[in-house]
């Protein structure tokens, strides 16, 4: 196969409207910048499963004006594995903007038959794949994104306050957009559905709640999706070694009730041990974080109907 080192990567993105803060500033930790459209380019590489939002990557190889423009880049690529070329849809085209059905498999077929290689329409090894954005034709290796969040929503113990998969995949995603070399805790972490979300996407993550009868489902629920983390009862005060990144989805239910002393309390101890901190919260907590010594670098609401929760960046 030609070897050829992406120019870029391009990324579909599909949300609810209730979800468009939290996937903005998803998109900003991952990519340092974020835009309202559907596809987003970037010199950053990032595997779509990753993100609950992101649908598709295409590892950008050639781009043209034209469909025979990019035919002709095209012409003489050669691969060893089996392959198909699919047609991307552009999320951001109206209905009179998008390329009709036989366009699309007219230009597939096109493009297709320029590549050396075996074509497999029904288990190719390989997707290729062509989108027009903005009057310009992009070609390059695709990748469809995998649900894995929608897999772990089934635990076998769930909490009525705890965070969606989807919103802690996000939150997850916010905290450690590079897991290389980063050490995460969740020093607060309930029933563990933020750890699931960590853990399923290789981040160095541990867990800790002060709550001795939600620990057993804790450890139960990551065992289930056959992942293994340190789960600690604790206060946060007693936290010793160090982390990158700290998340902590506030206390607020019932049982859970805290003043703003212990809000305090709890973010400052947190400041202790780790250099940023993604705060979730369902109340305004800016001038408990600014007398805890943390400066705030980014936030978002997520909601859901009429109940929402701030996300917030400290460091």
């Amino acid at each position: 196969m030609n070897v050829i080192k992406p120019m870029s990567y391009l990324y579909t993105y599909s949300c609810h409207e209730d979800e468009r803060d939290l996937c903005n500033m998803e998109m900003r930790s991952f990519f340092g910048s974020d835009t309202n459209e559907s596809i987003k380019i970037s010199k950053v590489k990032i595997d779509p499963s990753r993100s609950p939002f992101m649908k598709e990557r295409l590892d950008i190889i050639y781009r043209g004006r034209t469909v025979e423009e990019l035919a002709k880049q095209i012409d003489g690529f050669k691969i060893d594995e089996s392959f198909k070329v699919i047609f991307v849809k552009n999320p951001s085209h109206s209905n009179k903007e998008a390329v009709r059905f036989d366009m699309r498999r007219e230009i597939e077929r096109k493009i297709g038959i320029l590549i050396k290689g075996e074509v497999d329409l029904i288990h190719p090894t390989v997707l290729f794949g062509i989108v027009k954005v903005d009057g310009e034709w992009i070609f390059g290796r695709y990748y469809k994104s995998e649900a894995v969040w929608l897999q772990q929503q089934n635990k076998p113990h769930q909490y009525s306050t705890a965070l969606s998969t989807r919103v802690a995949r996000a939150v997850v995603n916010i905290a450690v957009p590079n897991s290389t070399g980063i050490k995460a805790i969740d020093p607060c972490c309930g029933i563990g559905t933020v750890l699931v979300e960590a853990l399923s996407m290789g981040i160095h993550i541990v867990g800790r709640d002060i709550n001795p009868l939600v620990l057993p489902g804790t450890r139960e629920n990551i065992a289930y999706f056959g992942f293994h983390t340190e789960v600690t009862l604790g206060d946060i005060k007693d936290v010793t070694e160090s982390y990158d990144v700290a998340i902590i989805d506030m206390p607020y239910n019932l049982c859970s009730v805290i003043t703003s002393e212990e809000k305090l309390e709890l973010i400052q101890s947190a400041r202790t041990f780790s250099k940023k901190v993604v705060i979730v919260t369902i109340e305004p907590i800016d001038s408990v974080i600014e007398e805890a010594g943390f400066e705030i670098v980014d936030r978002c609401v997520a909601k859901k109907g009429s109940f929402s929760r701030e996300i917030i960046v400290c460091q």
